[in-house]
């Protein structure tokens, strides 16, 4: 695999039963990359140790007056340093896109984890563990898979070095056979506190990053509360304490590294001495010391890449463990295949949840009440298919008799698109926000007159310079911001209503528009979803009236089932949460609009009243005034 032919088309089910068998399985994935890396690197590393031994034939030849003998030694670093630059080049070449490619496989094995679980993944998981997965702990787990080959090929030269010194030279080989395996693990005694300190750094930088997540996310709800000092300080100690746990981490690693300096030091000065003395006596040639000595040398070289694989695994460890957690999060929570349907079939019909009992017939426009938002927002992940949080009932909703957890994730999601509260538009041009996997059934401009967007195209085609006025090519900046709440609520509902499912879920799809708008926006949404299913979760009188059929839930259940009128004047839950009344005002005696619908006389005189300002005054002044009307009838 080469960088340019990224992304995989299929990145593979990884091995998420620890962070090491996750290292294992990437490792495995590319292992002709890793082969060639080692390839490259055993050229490289070979041919530095080889340098030696150039030398020594070079010097030995001056010692002798040998012409012949000192043009094959500078021949031979001649070769050695062709063999030194190619190797050092492809090695690097090769190591850096074992680097991308591993770090692009698990971004996209995470990317395809949150497109498979949506919102509840950062239900199950921190918001800021997720940013520090996708982001740091994807390059940590990069670093240690393309530091594993160079590792191998430092490895496999220094054997080499370690048995062709015993048989060039046997009593200075064997000393350097004896001391450079304690070099390789003199550090291993100090990397268990060092691992430690560096699991608290990232421990601490975890909470650090999730407290500024939360804080950005909130922002605006603490500058209203005047919160942002509390949280400031609050970031600042954090930040203090990751400073303080990366400094005594760092004080370990350099401890670590100063060994890695002084024992390699140490076994060079014992081989000159030594060396030194058996010259002197005649047991081994000048040429032959500067020989061993230039290969014990240059085996500090090989001996960094130790150091490196060290602390590569001990901060790729930790990082793989936090990924494999995200990656074995399954949206399935019965045994897959039972229950699905015909190949590449959708399912239809009725859908159920057998946890609240809440029923939405085929084709029809349903409404569900329910008190806490919360609630609600729950409800609607259910009715998508989505799992359910940990401890929580498993019970799948069904669609058509079929359980939407058993499904394959591309039927769930055609059969059942869910729009939460704050949907989120991407950066792009109008055309390419609303270019979307659909049905083919419902064009953009239909749905956007249905979802009102009349004022958000004039306000594009306005902003729009390069476009000649036309609002299918202006850009929408990243999130909408340059879009009012409202105009991005709405927007996002054309987008779900253009994607045209066999049922749609929309929670509190018009909280953020005026009454005059979300009654016309509503009337649009049963218009164009004739014949579909549809299941509103709202508390809005204007939704639920145009409603077939509105469900009560309360305490987690179904507890009433109606339409808005019926269950207006019949069902005191449901009337304290559509109209927000008060239990006091719920047990005193019915007027205004209450005694006229019990006496009969003014029903068709709201409604009427209700139509006839619905253009120009809002629900409230609406209300207001049909209760003066009706207390002067009655």
């Amino acid at each position: 695999m080469q960088i340019r032919d990224l992304p995989y088309a299929d990145p593979g089910v990884p091995d998420v039963r620890s962070g090491g068998r996750f290292l294992l399985w990437l490792g495995r994935r590319q292992l002709g990359a890793q082969v060639k890396c080692l390839l490259w690197g055993l050229m490289f590393q070979l041919g530095i140790a080889g340098l030696p031994i150039g030398v020594g034939l070079a010097v030995q030849a001056v010692v002798d007056r040998d012409g012949g003998r000192l043009a094959l030694g500078v021949g031979l670093l001649a070769l050695l340093g062709v063999a030194i630059a190619l190797g050092d080049t492809m090695a690097h070449r090769v190591a850096v896109t074992n680097w991308i490619t591993a770090a692009a496989r698990v971004q996209q094995l995470l990317s395809r984890k949150t497109a498979e679980l949506g919102s509840l993944l950062t239900r199950r998981v921190a918001a800021g563990e997720v940013v520090a997965v996708s982001t740091g702990d994807v390059e940590k787990i990069g670093w240690f898979v393309e530091a594993a080959s160079r590792f191998a090929a430092a490895a496999v030269s220094l054997v080499v070095v370690c048995v062709g010194l015993v048989l060039y030279q046997p009593d200075l080989g064997v000393v350097v056979a004896l001391g450079v395996p304690v070099l390789a693990l003199a550090a291993l005694p100090l990397l268990p506190r060092a691992t430690r300190r560096a699991d608290a750094q990232r421990e601490k930088a975890g909470r650090a990053t999730e407290l500024a997540s939360d804080t950005v996310a909130g922002l605006r709800v603490l500058r209203g509360i005047g919160g942002e000092d509390l949280f400031l300080r609050r970031y600042r100690a954090a930040s203090q304490e990751v400073r303080e746990a990366a400094v005594h981490s760092a004080r370990m690693w350099a401890l670590i590294a100063g060994v890695q300096v002084l024992l390699p030091g140490l076994l060079l000065l014992t081989v000159v001495v030594y060396g030194a003395r058996l010259a002197l006596d005649g047991q081994i040639s000048v040429g032959e010391l500067v020989t061993v000595y230039g290969a014990v040398a240059l085996t500090h070289h090989p001996l960094r890449n130790f150091e490196e694989i060290a602390m590569a695994y001990s901060f790729s460890r930790p990082s793989a463990k936090r990924a494999a957690r995200v990656l074995a999060l399954s949206r399935t929570t019965a045994p897959e295949g039972t229950g699905t349907t015909a190949a590449g079939a959708a399912p239809a019909g009725d859908l159920y949840d057998p946890v609240t009992g809440v029923l939405a017939p085929a084709g029809r426009f349903t409404a569900v009440v329910c008190g806490d938002p919360d609630v609600a927002g729950r409800l609607a992940d259910r009715l998508g298919g989505h799992p359910p949080e940990p401890g929580a009932d498993h019970a799948s909703v069904l669609l058509g008799g079929v359980a939407l957890d058993e499904l394959p994730l591309a039927a769930a999601r055609t059969a059942v698109l869910v729009q939460d509260k704050d949907p989120v538009l991407l950066s792009g041009t109008l055309g390419e926000l609303l270019d979307v996997p659909s049905s083919g059934a419902v064009a953009a401009r239909p749905a956007l007159d249905a979802a009102q967007c009349g004022d958000v195209l004039d306000a594009l085609a306005q902003a729009s310079v390069d476009t000649g006025g036309d609002p299918m090519r202006t850009r929408i900046t990243e999130r909408g911001r340059s879009l009012s709440g409202g105009q991005r609520q709405r927007l996002a509902l054309a987008r779900s209503l253009v994607t045209d499912p066999e049922v749609l879920v929309l929670d509190e799809p018009t909280s953020a528009v005026d009454s005059h708008t979300e009654s016309r926006v509503a009337a649009g949404i049963k218009e164009l979803r004739a014949g579909r299913t549809t299941v509103v979760l709202a508390s809005s009188p204007l939704l639920l009236d145009l409603a077939d059929r509105v469900v009560l839930v309360d305490g987690g259940a179904v507890v009433a089932v109606g339409t808005h009128r019926e269950l207006l004047a019949g069902e005191p839950r449901y009337r304290a949460v559509v109209t927000r009344e008060t239990e006091a005002e719920l047990s005193a005696p019915a007027d205004g609009l209450g005694r006229g619908l019990e006496s009969g006389l003014t029903d068709g005189l709201a409604e009427d009243l209700a139509d006839g300002l619905a253009e120009d005054l809002d629900e409230t002044l609406a209300r207001k005034l049909a209760e003066e009307l009706e207390g002067e009838s009655a």
